[in-house]
């Protein structure tokens, strides 16, 4: 989509856009921005958490309370939620990179929270960044799946919270 289309569909003029960003980029930043300060707020809750857990029910405390989180986050950014979803895994070039920079930190973050859980001793996993990347992709394509309709009759905040036990189980430390 050209500026001059963004925006006619704004119903403003072409220098109105250029008053508020400097190029697409800006914008894909600008409509990110209010999700990832809310993704990054959270992601430092639960490494707290994490970093004084002393057991299980920490673990799943800790874990939970990102998932719950993070799924009210996603709907109340359901628009920037879904761009995110869509077009996060392409290249990094022109308006879509602050799209995939975004998903290089999710995808950084949770794996050094795993980290953190291995170190405490609430985790058993072999390599952290395999467990992170694969809970973070299976929790981005069900997001999709809700957003689309897959999982209709779905509330995030379930879809997450059976993710987290589904993981943990398999995962948590004897």
């Amino acid at each position: 989509m050209t500026i001059d289309e963004i925006a006619r569909a704004a119903g403003t003029a072409k220098g109105n856009f250029y008053r508020y960003f400097s190029d697409k980029e800006a914008l894909v930043a600008g409509i990110l921005e209010p999700m990832a300060t809310a993704m990054r707020e959270h992601i430092d809750t639960c490494r707290e958490s994490l970093e004084e857990a002393r057991g299980r029910d920490d673990l799943n405390g800790a874990y939970g309370a990102l998932a719950l989180k993070v799924a009210l986050t996603a709907m109340q950014n359901l628009d920037a939620c879904r761009f995110y979803l869509q077009e996060s895994r392409g290249p990094a070039t022109g308006a879509r990179a602050p799209l995939v920079a975004l998903s290089d930190e999710v995808q950084n973050a949770a794996t050094e929270l795993t980290q953190v859980a291995v170190e405490r001793g609430l985790l058993e996993v072999s390599d952290p960044r395999i467990s992170a990347l694969a809970v973070v992709g299976a929790t981005e394509v069900l997001m999709l799946g809700i957003l689309d309709g897959r999982l209709e009759g779905l509330h995030p905040t379930e879809v997450a919270q059976t993710m987290i036990g589904m993981v943990l189980d398999g995962i948590r430390a004897r």
